[in-house]
């Protein structure tokens, strides 16, 4: 069965004081039996207080981006065994920041896949198109090859580990938010094209995510559609009382 999950992708933002707050704020006010998965994705010289700080508790933490490598001369890179080292349990692999600013390609984000799983790392992939090709009409076409591609040569056992986010570049930090009608459309796209690739039962087991300035107020709705099932939440998880909001109001199907 697939999971609901909140997960917070703290981005470039948060020294360590501010950071140690937040997770603070979280860890006194998430019960033990909270009902969605949670996640924050705090940036790398963050990541061993925030597993430190999280012990014990039901909030996991995650990296915003690893190589696939095991290790080697890739300067300024962190591999997966050296995350799983300190704790990490997640790494959101190819955000669509990634692609835009640091040449990730489906194909970069298909070796990340592989080798995160590989090392028991729970992969959020990220997908989602611009407004331009949402306008163009090729949306569900650029989806689909994202999806395709980003999974390539993995096994139905294996695709069930994977989160997919879907995330559209025109409401990520903008203040516009997908409908909830357009975010279902999507996800219901995206889980359709996983049967296709696996099968029904394989797709219903993956939780697929939206992001795209999701708040405490319109996370109900969102979480309520059939195919969504949580939230990749960028700004509004950078303050706990606002973070917890989302949780608290997330639908848990």
């Amino acid at each position: 069965m697939r999971k609901t999950i909140i997960a917070g992708n703290w981005k470039m933002n948060h020294l360590g004081a501010d950071a140690k707050e937040t997770i603070q704020g979280l860890v006194a006010k998430v019960p033990q039996d909270v009902k969605p998965e949670v996640i924050i994705a705090p940036v790398f010289p963050y990541l061993s207080m925030a597993v430190e700080m999280t012990k014990g508790t039901p909030i996991h933490v995650a990296a915003q981006n690893m190589h696939w490598e095991e290790k080697g001369a890739f300067t300024g890179e962190v591999s997966p065994a050296m995350l799983v080292d300190i704790g990490v349990t997640h790494v959101i692999l190819g955000h669509s920041e990634r692609r835009t600013y640091f040449n990730e390609t489906d194909e970069t984000v298909n070796k990340k896949t592989k080798a995160a799983l590989a090392h028991n790392l729970t992969p959020i992939v990220c997908c989602g198109e611009t407004l331009e090709q949402r306008e163009q009409g090729i949306m569900q076409s650029w989806i689909e090859g994202q999806i395709e591609k980003a999974l390539e040569g993995l096994k139905a056992e294996d695709v069930k580990k994977v989160v997919i986010a879907y995330e559209p570049i025109w409401a990520i930090g903008t203040g516009k938010t997908a409908s909830a009608a357009q975010a279902e459309e999507v996800c219901a796209i995206i889980r359709k094209k996983l049967a296709a690739l696996y099968d029904a039962a394989t797709a219903e087991d993956v939780s697929i995510l939206y992001g795209g300035s999701v708040k405490g107020g319109n996370v109900a709705e969102l979480t309520g559609s059939a195919d969504i099932d949580g939230g990749l939440v960028g700004g509004a998880s950078l303050k706990a009382d606002d973070f917890l909001a989302i949780i608290n109001n997330a639908v848990v199907k």
